[in-house]
């Protein structure tokens, strides 16, 4: 029982992270939108679309990511594969703004993708008995 507890408190843990990651992006959404000269792409760097745009799919993105994260926290069992898919999403997307280097900020990204990979270890390590342990 004490081991299933433990993976539980992962789970929450992921919950947790998944709401903070997706206000980040929120955030960084929001700068993209407002701020369009802090956040600029270059010649050298890897620019899709205008940052405008960026930072609307960033900040919808990151309300996706809370979304989940809030399922998570409830025990909802669709919010585990929206946040299995949304981390992934989320950090192949902050490690292709890092092409933009040196506009990009590298530690931003690395400790958003990090804290994507402590989220997708939470969730796929082990998810049997964390519905038994919420109701």
């Amino acid at each position: 029982m004490a081991s299933q507890d433990s993976w539980s408190g992962w789970i929450v843990f992921a919950g947790f992270l998944i709401v903070i990651v997706g206000a980040l992006d929120i955030l960084q959404g929001f700068v993209g939108i407002l701020q369009d000269e802090y956040v600029v792409a270059t010649a050298k760097g890897l620019a899709i679309v205008d940052v405008t745009t960026w930072g609307w799919m960033t900040l919808l993105w990151g309300g996706l990511l809370v979304l989940a994260g809030l399922g998570l926290l409830g025990g909802a069992g669709w919010a585990r594969w929206l946040a299995i898919i949304g981390v992934a999403v989320n950090a192949i997307q902050q490690i292709a703004f890092m092409a933009n280097y040196p506009q990009a900020y590298p530690l931003w990204n690395i400790l958003i993708v990090t804290l994507n990979i402590l989220v997708l270890y939470a969730l796929t390590a082990r998810w049997q008995g964390f519905k038994e342990s919420v109701a």
